[in-house]
Formats: C-alpha cells, sequence, structure tokens
C-alpha cells in the first residue's frame, strides 16, 4: 500500500474510531472501556491506543470536535440575515450533532490551551448572534449566551422514553425543542428567575479539582 493510501486508511480508522467512542460513551457513560469503542469502530486496542494514549486524550479530542462543531454552527447563524432563524440555526445544528453530551465528563479531564481557546471563541461568537437577536427584539431580553449553552446542553442529552425506538425518542425532543424556541422569543411571559449564569461558573465546571 502507498504513503497516501495508508494515511487514507489510518483517517478511516480515526474517524470510526471517534464515531464509536461518542456512541459508546454517551450510550453507555463514561466509564464504559475503551474496548468497547475499538470493538464497535471494528479496530484492533493497538489501533486504537496509537491514536490515543489514554481514554483521557480521546476525550479530548472529542470535546475539541464537539467545540469546532458549535463555532461552526454560530458562524452559520451569523451568515443568516434573519436574527431570530439565525439563532434557530444554531441552537438546532448544536442539538443536532449533541454539542453538549460531552458535559458531564466537565472537571473529570485536563481541559487543553486548544480547548479553551475553541470554547471561548464559540462563547464569543455566541455573544455576537444572541446580542444581534436582542437588539432585533425577537430573543426575550433577559435570555443570556450561556442560557442559551445550557438549554443546548440539556438536549443533548438522550431523549426521553423507553430504549428502544429512537424515532420515537428523536420526536418527542423535536416537541420539546420547539417549546423551548418558543420560550427564547420576545417579550417571555414569565420573567426568568435568579441571576443569570456567569461565566465564571461556567468555566469552572471544567476545571478538574485538585
Amino acid at each position: 500500500m502507498s504513503t497516501r493510501g495508508r494515511q487514507a486508511e489510518a483517517a478511516r480508522n480515526d474517524l470510526r474510531l471517534l464515531e464509536a467512542a461518542h456512541e459508546v460513551f454517551t450510550t453507555q457513560g463514561f466509564d464504559a472501556p475503551v474496548s468497547a469503542i475499538a470493538k464497535r469502530a471494528g479496530v484492533g486496542m493497538g489501533s486504537l491506543y496509537r491514536r490515543y494514549r489514554t481514554k483521557e486524550e480521546l476525550l479530548q479530542r472529542l470535546c475539541l470536535i464537539a467545540m469546532e462543531r458549535v463555532v461552526a454552527a454560530v458562524e452559520e447563524g451569523l451568515a443568516d440575515p434573519d436574527p431570530w432563524q439565525g439563532l434557530v440555526h444554531y441552537v438546532r445544528a448544536c442539538v443536532g450533532f449533541g454539542s453538549g453530551a460531552l458535559a458531564p465528563v466537565a472537571g473529570t479531564i485536563e481541559v487543553t490551551e486548544e480547548m479553551w481557546r475553541t470554547s471561548r471563541k464559540a462563547t464569543e461568537l455566541a455573544g455576537s448572534l444572541i446580542g444581534r437577536a436582542g437588539e432585533a427584539g425577537v430573543l426575550r431580553s433577559d435570555a443570556t449566551v450561556l442560557d442559551v449553552s445550557l438549554l443546548i446542553e440539556q438536549f443533548s442529552r438522550p431523549a426521553p422514553g423507553p430504549p428502544g425506538d429512537r424515532h420515537e425518542h428523536e420526536h418527542a425532543k423535536e416537541r420539546l425543542l420547539a417549546i423551548a424556541l418558543d420560550g427564547l422569543r420576545a417579550p417571555g411571559r414569565t420573567p426568568l428567575p435568579g441571576e443569570a449564569p456567569g461565566l465564571d461558573w461556567y468555566e469552572g465546571r471544567w476545571k478538574r479539582s485538585s
């Protein structure tokens, strides 16, 4: 096999590993053995460990990919001239790929500089998107960028209902998301209780406790 062929095969194996890891971790929990990931991806343990020396490295990579996809979703939302539709696109896109599904690992893994940098870029861009919606009068005035981020995080969790019927699960989630999006529309019938979450608290969840 040529060098280019081997590189292409390695890239395919990496993609299979990442897809399998996301599926295993979000359905079986983050204590699931990496052997389950290798089995689901159809690769050997040697291939997994050559790419990711530890489970933490694998989780860091998955988190970074999710953050990069959030950045892309916000940029797509900002490209939409309609402030409300741009916001809806951002929320639906992030829920669609489960951007917050890895939130339960917060505080259990080391956050790399690249992860912090990408996360802050996503938060800054989301602030622009949400600020634009607020200025246009289509977003309730008491909703913040972190409120929206935490809403996305909630909808990134497994859909309600008994296991087995994925279509019904997703249908139920779509209905609830439509209700939640209407709750974000201006003017908002019920004032939001308490203080809005702060960035220090939001990021502080990801700081590993000593």
